[in-house]
């Protein structure tokens, strides 16, 4: 309930004005995001390496209004594909797009031309041996969206998609999607939805997680357990035990429980973090803050300290 104020409260012009445009924000988000350009993100990937953890990549940005920018996206992500492969980091790693940014929102045709844009990025990261997940946003656009993947795994199998377990659909989209070496990133969900299509209650949240994770993974499928829940890392890893290597992995975000992320890989578990970096930062900033009352928290505290 608290998250979903305060993404109501994000989306207003005036708040996103002032983040935006305070100086004082700055050194809050760079706890957040890797940076604002291709050269900080494989920074970040670099000193992640280091670590022994993957890293899936996310250059910001959603919700275009022009064809020209889902075409700049394109452009964005071909530039962090092939410093990867230059610099040797691209084996073990991914992207992760958002449909929205490669314009599936421009109109009636804007589902298949984000479709394309997408069979293009997704061929360009396989030559360079790097996957793609394709992200979920909110529920108005999750059918378009599995649409895309599938058409997308077609040519390739590979290719990852999200479920956000919030969303009282989840389950059965799961089981859809519960085949052996289907990529599913399972997340809570962070978008601000309404009450008939999303549990509005956290302990019902965590159990859609518990019982989407169990389908995936009777079904064969390859979970990325996206979650910086404790009580819910430790339930997976429990889930796992047993089960062969390699049949699942863990994801965190960047910036965020960083020492359980330390823990899982040297416990022998494969572990992401997703990365993003770029200058339209506002729209993930929020979501992270309303995750988490602490974020918010440490947020604030920065603010009156600066």
């Amino acid at each position: 309930m608290f998250g979903q104020l305060l993404l109501g409260v994000a989306g207003n012009r005036g708040v996103r004005s002032l983040v935006t445009g305070s100086s004082l924000s700055r050194p809050v988000v760079a706890r957040f995001i890797a940076g604002d350009d291709v050269a900080a993100a494989t920074a970040a990937v670099r000193a992640l390496h280091g670590d022994g953890i993957a890293v899936s990549l996310d250059r910001l940005g959603e919700d275009i209004t022009e064809a020209s920018q889902a075409d700049e996206t394109v452009a964005g992500y071909r530039d962090v594909v092939e410093r990867l492969a230059a610099e040797g980091l691209a084996a073990g790693n991914e992207i992760s797009i958002k449909l929205s940014a490669l314009g599936q929102g421009l109109g009636p045709t804007g589902p298949r031309a984000a479709t394309e844009r997408a069979h293009a990025l997704a061929e360009l990261a396989r030559a360079h041996g790097v996957d793609v997940t394709v992200d979920m946003e909110d529920h108005t656009r999750v059918d378009d969206t599995l649409e895309t993947v599938r058409a997308l795994r077609q040519d390739f199998p590979r290719t990852g998609c999200v479920l956000q377990a919030m969303l009282r659909r989840t389950e059965g989209d799961a089981r859809d999607l519960a085949v052996p070496g289907s990529r599913v990133r399972l997340v809570k969900g962070a978008y601000n939805e309404p009450p008939e299509v999303a549990y509005p209650a956290k302990a019902d949240v965590d159990k859609a997680y518990v019982r989407s994770l169990k389908v995936l993974l009777d079904g064969g499928a390859y979970p990325m357990i996206a979650t910086h829940d404790l009580r819910l890392v430790n339930l997976a890893e429990s889930l796992l035990r047993g089960r062969p290597e390699g049949t699942a992995e863990f994801q965190m975000l960047y910036g965020i429980r960083s020492g359980e992320q330390l823990r899982l890989a040297r416990a022998g578990h494969t572990v992401r973090v997703y990365v993003p970096y770029g200058t339209d930062w506002y729209g993930y900033f929020s979501r992270r803050l309303a995750e988490r009352p602490a974020n918010l928290a440490f947020f604030a505290r920065s603010l009156v300290a600066g």
